[in-house]
């Protein structure tokens, strides 16, 4: 008997092609990643616990961010943008379901912190003002030295001029004085005792009248520099405060003065979605 060709049946031949087993294999493979990808692109909602730990953990992050340099005003928007975006966040989950007092609450009190870093804003801008006026009143003050030390220089050269002076006059009368006793004590011929005596009286009243103008002039010359240091002060004393006014001013504009303002607004925050949290559970039991 020889080789007989096997003849396929009506069943098989009805079933049609079939795949090998190696692509029917990779076939469901492909199945299997295209469901698990599509379970993973199902986007995940938070529950009420995980988005209000996230939120409040966030605002407590905002409140207490502090900016590194000045200008601080720079640093304004961006805050308040990621203070917008935390509680739009925040709303938009749909298991959260923010009522009418939470959503008062929230415009208030950005309204109020907007309000705040406008007004820091406003004075962060005058600080090249400030730093102009300090600088215009630490001159004035130099200047003001300048004219007092020079005031107080003449006077004590005319002082120890004049001083000299008298001092060198009264030593001259001193002298002339002690040449007449030398006379009157011994034995000089041609000046007779009234004329000796006249000449002690005239060069004594000279040598009173010299001294006298020495005090009057040492007196004088005092008065002189103290009208000129009271007038110092009186320059001076409005002078210096204003450059403490303008450095205090420049310290706190220098200074992150905006940190309280965004710290009670983010805290207020705080309370307010707790507060919403609270009467959710309420709504619930």
């Amino acid at each position: 008997m020889g080789y007989q060709p096997r003849i396929k049946s009506p069943r098989a031949s009805g079933r049609g092609y079939r795949k090998p087993q190696y692509e029917r294999v990779k076939g469901k493979g492909r199945k299997h990643r295209s469901a698990g990808n599509s379970k993973q692109e199902e986007k995940h909602v938070a529950t009420v616990k995980e988005v209000s730990d996230k939120t409040l953990r966030r605002l407590h992050i905002l409140g207490s961010q502090r900016f590194g340099s000045s200008p601080f005003r720079e640093h304004f928007d961006r805050w308040l943008v990621n203070l917008t975006d935390v509680l739009s966040e925040f709303e938009s989950n749909p298991n959260i379901s923010a009522d009418d007092q939470f959503v008062n609450e929230r415009l208030q009190i950005l309204s109020v912190v907007k309000m705040e870093l406008e007004k820091r804003r406003r004075q962060e801008a005058s600080l090249e003002e400030a730093l102009t006026s300090l600088s215009n009143s630490k001159n004035l003050l130099a200047r003001i030295k300048e004219e007092y030390a020079a005031a107080t220089r003449e006077n004590r050269a005319q002082k120890n001029s004049e001083i000299k002076r008298l001092y060198k006059n009264i030593d001259g009368l001193r002298k002339e004085l002690n040449h007449i006793v030398q006379i009157k004590t011994g034995f000089f011929r041609g000046i007779s005792k009234k004329d000796r005596e006249q000449k002690e009286i005239e060069t004594t009243q000279k040598l009173n009248t010299k001294q006298k103008e020495l005090e009057l002039a040492m007196l004088g010359f005092t008065e002189v520099k103290e009208r000129l240091q009271e007038d110092y002060e009186r320059k001076r004393q409005p002078i210096m405060e204003q450059i403490r006014d303008g450095q205090k001013k420049i310290e706190t504009l220098e200074t992150d003065g905006s940190l309280e303002d965004r710290w009670f607004a983010c805290e207020a925050l705080i309370d307010a979605v707790n507060a919403l949290l609270q009467r959710k559970t309420l709504q619930l039991h």
